[in-house]
């Protein structure tokens, strides 16, 4: 080896080991750093030309196949808390077993002040407290049917904004994109910018699972899970016309509730659609599939609970049309009307505390001209009757069964409790899944011990080619010497 050889493999040991000791200290900077994926130098020995080692490049510690995995879990940990999160609200709305503001507790006591007002017909105050009871189921009822409106609204809400943050992350993608492309033409390095393009999927993946499609010169293409073209060389638009205040009738089939739009053309929402698997999917899923359900069985209770008290037979100061003990709004309901009859329900302003209050119609009849017998409680015990009858009422999810009002509203109550349950359970898989991947992901990342012992290594070679080039000052100076 000739001195200048020397001296030119000593210069490239340099520059690699000082590439590397930077390369290092970036590592360990960016050890707790969320999203920065460990970076580590690649050299090749020079085979042509002047010898010495070569820096090729700076590569990614990214294992394509952990990444996928972990985003595919956490789009459906994210969803999962989506859904938990409406059905524990939907079950605390209406309560439980044991709760004492459930709607089993309210009907009870609705029933106990039946059984007391009909043992002392002759009692206001009595009267009063079955008044009391009644408003309070009724108004029971009404919280549930609010509290099913507003996580509607909520979802509706929720689908605009993230529709939005897909809109704003694809834009960012594409000019990283297009940046990367720029850096790697230059010869400059890439990483840094891979690693912001890899947050900015990451922020999608969680609302639209995403698939990650190498393309030529560094770029990615996405695709939902569904097929959906996302970006591939430009960001394809979503468009989602929200709306405010929903109400039961509005629905994305009637064309009153938008679905989603990609560059104009309409794809499926929900859970089996193009957009499915994420946040966004689920969004819709409450919106037009879990709360619709919710709303028609507190509409089955509502619905049953009017027309138990409803009837001319049973109240014979009633007409025909005339409204009974609960009431549409203060008006006859109409079973064609059905829908939302839960938030419309209402005690009759007649026997009111906070109405006209005159509870002695509840003895003698909602419709009586004047105070009949004191003493006589008919009604009252044909009311207590009514609600304890069996009567045939549809359950959205077991058709046709025969129930007592007791048994409706527990059995109202335990579906919306195991539904939550069967939530919790899901979400609890779903968090174990995303911890695991999520670990072997960060295994993938900076070890501090392993960088520590790669930067002692590089000061070894440091030291070495430094050597070399004293060694060959030396030489040249005993040769210039002689």
């Amino acid at each position: 080896m000739t001195l200048s050889s020397a001296i030119n493999s000593a210069r490239s040991g340099i520059f690699a080991t000082s590439r590397s000791i930077a390369v290092v200290s970036d590592n360990l900077a960016n050890a707790l750093t969320p999203g920065y994926s460990r970076r580590s130098v690649e050299l090749s020995t020079r085979v042509h030309g002047v010898p010495g080692v070569h820096v090729t490049g700076i590569t990614r510690a990214n294992d394509p196949g952990i990444l996928e995995n972990r985003r595919t879990v956490e789009a459906e940990h994210k969803a999962a808390e989506s859904r938990e999160s409406f059905y524990k609200g939907i079950s605390d709305s209406v309560g439980t077993v044991d709760d004492p503001s459930s709607l089993a507790s309210f009907q009870s006591n609705f029933d106990a002040a039946l059984i007391e007002a009909s043992s002392r017909p002759d009692s206001v105050q009595r009267l009063n407290a079955l008044s009391a009871a009644a408003s309070e189921y009724v108004e029971a009822i009404n919280r549930a049917a609010n509290e099913i409106a507003n996580q509607r609204n909520a979802a509706e809400r929720s689908i605009e904004q993230q529709v939005e943050a897909v809109n704003a992350s694809l834009k960012e993608i594409e000019k990283l994109n297009a940046r990367i492309v720029l850096a790697e033409a230059a010869g400059n390095e890439t990483v840094a910018l891979m690693d912001q393009r890899d947050q900015a999927i990451d922020r999608v993946n969680t609302i639209v699972p995403v698939k990650v499609v190498p393309r030529q010169n560094g770029q990615v293409a996405l695709f939902s899970h569904g097929g959906s073209i996302l970006l591939d060389g430009r960001a394809n638009e979503l468009t989602f016309n929200g709306k405010r205040d929903l109400t039961p009738y509005m629905t994305q089939a009637s064309g009153a509730l938008s679905g989603i739009e990609i560059s104009g053309l309409s794809i499926r929402t929900g859970q089996n659609g193009a957009m499915k698997g994420g946040t966004l999917a689920e969004a819709f899923e409450i919106r037009d599939v879990y709360s619709v359900d919710a709303q028609a069985e507190l509409d089955m209770v509502a619905r049953d609970l009017i027309e138990r008290f409803q009837d001319p037979t049973l109240d014979t100061t009633l007409g025909a049309t005339d409204a009974g003990l609960f009431t549409d709004e203060g008006a006859f309901f109409d079973p064609a009307n059905e829908l939302g009859i839960a938030n419309r329900l209402s005690l009759n302003d007649v026997v009111a505390i906070d109405g006209s209050g005159e509870t002695w119609r509840l003895r003698d009849g909602l419709n009586a001209a004047a105070p009949g017998n004191a003493g006589d409680a008919t009604l009252l015990r044909g009311y207590s009757e009514a609600l304890d009858e069996s009567r045939s009422v549809v359950v959205p999810t077991l058709g046709a069964v025969n129930v007592t009002a007791a048994t409706l509203a527990a059995d109202v109550m335990s579906r919306f409790a195991h539904a939550h349950e069967n939530s919790r359970i899901s979400l609890s898989f779903t968090a174990a899944s995303f911890t695991e991947a999520h670990e072997m992901e960060l295994a993938e990342g900076v070890d501090t011990d392993a960088e520590l012992q790669s930067l002692l290594a590089i000061e070894k070679a440091y030291a070495a080619n430094a050597r070399v080039l004293s060694v060959v000052d030396e030489l040249m100076e005993t040769i210039l010497r002689i």
